[in-house]
């Protein structure tokens, strides 16, 4: 016994102090005698090992059958005292193990409990199932959380049908092992599960030693990929990270030079690469780069202009022609710029690119200032309810939303993505800009999101693996797109909207793959949850179920509470959507009332939004507080009267809009903006009133108005600010007549 405890020592020492650094959070909180639960998330077959080294009492683990057989680490799991455990053991030989769990425990031992002994093939926090709870039944001892943070990366992980045989992304790898406050015997899985969600937010919140800002990230990775494909657009143009970054070395040059007491800097250019490498550039110079919507009025593109105090936007004459926005003060035309850099500019700069050691080059282009917590952009809200609001997110919020993204999609360097979204908009700006510039894959960007046969192209010429877009945009590609254009696809994924049911079996249908839901918003950088299940979709057992936003993305917390008292509500409960982690903004720009009014207690966003989250983690939106009118004296939402509306016409489309006036004898009434219907008003009518919708949600006929089309935003939303000033107008026109 004493030779068996010294031999699993030693290989812990090796493990700690070789190939791993780990540091160990919480370490108080583990029990210094006495027996205890531990429940830990389960990312690689390394994860027992590195538990036990942040341990300072030996743990038994339960430990997945397979794993244990395995020849070279059965003889390891024995010496550990593991006790093997199958979700396909017969029920007999499930009920031994959980027994042999429960003695050890009623011994005084530490047992460490997996979910359900899964490895987890993303990196999205378990169901958390009946083993836990059978054990808590049988045994009344306090329950740990445990979390392991950054072991996603290590060469003992699940990685594209690989267990093992991978190279490993650096050595030492650094390994956070966080053990939480003791819960009460007992416990429910689901609070249990919000634990380890905390612990995960907590630990991705503290990567200080392992995480550095945009530009040298992506500096990082572009001396690494230095020859490998990077970007291109439809304009043909294409670059390796190598020609990247010496592109955005010409523009910091420049930027320098040009803006040297500018703090912001706008740019005004659609998704293409110079207004990537503009971008990059803008991050390299140590500025904070603002991204202006052209899509939006021009009294909106002067008050972000205002607001950011810019002296200096990066535009194009042909967007300025094709939007038809006025030239003001402080416009360089980026067609001008790119023609003025000489052939010994972009040689010199070549040489340094490649040349100069990566470490030399991090102190001498990028300032000092520039740390995790400073301001990396402003992207102005959609505006879709009301005044858009300068949102502020650091370098350490979008890096934190990079990496969670990084394990939920499960990406490495063969991916390619298809950049359609803007980079005013957060998705397009997080995702579309640095996930792939410092992940070390490739993108593809085209100018406009709605041509859908050029992205069709773009896909098949490319070989893109990735597509993020919004509803609305998705509709198009499903109308005017082949079906062998998006064959390259492995993940695709919609977001900034509510996608009905519809949508993703036209998509399965036309395209056969599975179309998921995203969720997120601005301010939280924006990811919040993906619904896949990185990559294996269906075929995986922790798939999403239908009608769900899927899981938290790694490093961020969700609760959901009551809207009036903030209190916590259970699984399958209905409430306010709260979100904590790394990636709540920093504030609204000059706006510190309504930043305090966002940000509640300890951290917490306040989104807004109506949701459920039930005992997997996964999310469900069912609605928006500000989508919601009180009509004699209930309140009803919009969603719930469009999605009842649509299903009366049997179209797929989104044809109509459901809003609110005021209404002097019920407080509000509904109005609804439609296109073509295909059916009269009184059909449709009849129709809904068939279905059982209560009467109070019946729109009247009078209040039925027809438009040219529903009005949308750049971003791909509707635009319901607009929806409501339309509503407005035209309702007051029938009452005057």
């Amino acid at each position: 016994m004493l030779l068996s405890r010294w031999t699993v020592r030693l290989c812990l020492w090796l493990l700690a102090h070789t190939f791993y650094r780990v540091e160990v959070r919480g370490a108080e909180n583990l029990p210094k005698g006495g027996s205890a639960l531990l429940v830990c998330n389960h990312i690689s077959f390394i994860d027992p090992l590195l538990i036990s080294a942040g341990a300072s009492r030996p743990i038994r683990f339960l430990m997945s059958r397979p794993f244990y057989e395995t020849r070279g680490i059965h003889w390891l799991a024995k010496l550990m005292g593991a006790i093997p455990v199958s979700a396909a053991d017969p029920p007999r030989e499930m009920a031994r193990s959980l027994d042999a769990a429960q003695v050890r425990l009623r011994a005084g031992e530490l047992v460490c409990l997996y979910a359900d002994s899964a490895l987890m093939r993303t990196g999205h926090l378990p169901r958390l199932g009946p083993s836990l709870e059978a054990i808590s039944r049988a045994v009344a001892v306090p329950v740990v959380p445990v979390h392991l943070d950054r072991v996603w990366g290590n060469i003992f992980r699940f990685e594209r049908g690989r267990f093992f045989f991978k190279w490993p992304r650096r050595i030492p790898y650094r390994v956070t092992v966080s053990f939480g406050a003791a819960l009460a015997p007992g416990t429910s899985a689901f609070q249990v599960r919000q634990g380890l969600m905390m612990l995960s937010a907590e630990a991705s919140s503290r990567r200080e030693a392992v995480q550095r800002p945009l530009p040298e990230t992506f500096l990082d990775c572009a001396r690494r990929n230095w020859r490998r494909f990077a970007m291109a657009d439809s304009s043909g143009r294409e670059a390796s990270f190598g020609q990247a970054l010496v592109g955005a070395l010409l523009f910091r040059c420049f930027i320098v030079r040009r803006c040297p007491n500018e703090k912001m800097v706008g740019v005004l250019l659609p998704p293409s690469v110079p207004a990537a490498v503009m971008n990059l550039g803008i991050s390299l110079a140590g500025r904070v780069a603002v991204n202006l919507n052209y899509t939006a009025p021009a009294q909106a593109i002067d008050v972000a202009i205002e607001r950011c105090g810019i002296k200096t936007i990066f535009t194009s004459q042909k967007l300025l022609d094709r939007f038809g926005i006025a030239k003001r003060p402080g416009m360089v035309m980026i067609e001008g710029v790119v023609q003025n850099f000489s052939k010994r500019d972009k040689l010199v700069w070549a040489a340094v690119a490649r040349l100069v050691p990566t470490p030399i080059l991090r102190r001498w282009l990028i300032p000092s200032d520039v740390k995790l917590d400073s301001l990396a952009t402003i992207i102005f809200s959609s505006g879709s309810t009301g005044t858009p609001k300068g949102v502020m997110l650091s370098h350490r919020n979008i890096l934190s939303n990079v990496e969670g993204m990084e394990q939920a999609l499960d990406v490495d360097r063969r991916d390619c993505l298809l950049g359609v979204l803007p980079f005013f908009h957060a998705f397009g700006f997080t995702v579309g800009l640095w996930l792939p510039a410092i992940s070390g894959f490739g993108v593809v960007y085209h100018t406009t999101p709605l041509e859908a046969r050029k992205i069709g192209e773009l896909c098949r010429k490319y070989r893109a693996t990735m597509l993020i877009a919004t509803p609305t945009f998705v509709w198009e590609y499903i109308r005017r797109c082949e079906p062998g254009d998006f064959a390259s696809l492995r993940v695709a994924i919609v977001g900034a909207e509510k996608m009905r049911q519809e949508l993703a079996d036209a998509f399965w249908e036309k395209f056969h793959l599975d179309l998921f839901q995203g969720y997120g918003c601005t301010e939280l950088a924006p990811v919040v949850s993906v619904e896949t299940s990185g990559g294996y979709a269906l075929k995986h057992l922790g798939v999403a179920p239908r009608g769900t936003v899927g899981r938290p993305i790694p490093g961020i917390a969700v609760r959901v509470v009551n809207p009036e008292t903030f209190a916590e509500c259970g699984p399958g409960e209905e409430g306010m959507l709260l979100v904590k982690g790394p990636n709540v903004m920093v504030g609204y720009l000059a706006e510190p009332e309504k930043t305090r009014q966002a940000i509640w207690e300890d951290g917490w966003y306040i989104t807004g939004d109506v949701a459920q989250l039930d005992d997997g983690g996964f999310i469900t939106i069912t609605d928006r507080l500000s989508r919601f009118s009180k009509i004699a004296g209930e309140m009803v939402s919009h969603v719930h009267v469009e999605e009842a509306l649509h299903r009366a016409l049997g179209c797929l489309e989104h044809r109509l809009v459901v809003t609110s006036v005021s209404d002097d004898q019920k407080g509000e009434r509904f109005v609804v903006l439609h296109t073509e219907l295909g059916m009269s008003v009184d059909d449709l009518l009849k129709r809904l009133r068939d279905s059982g919708l209560p009467p109070l949600w019946v729109p009247r006929r009078e209040h039925f108005f027809r438009v040219e089309s529903l009005p949308i935003m750049g971003s791909g939303k509707l635009d319901l600010k607009l929806v409501k000033e339309t509503a407005q107008r035209l309702s007051a026109r029938v009452a005057v007549a």
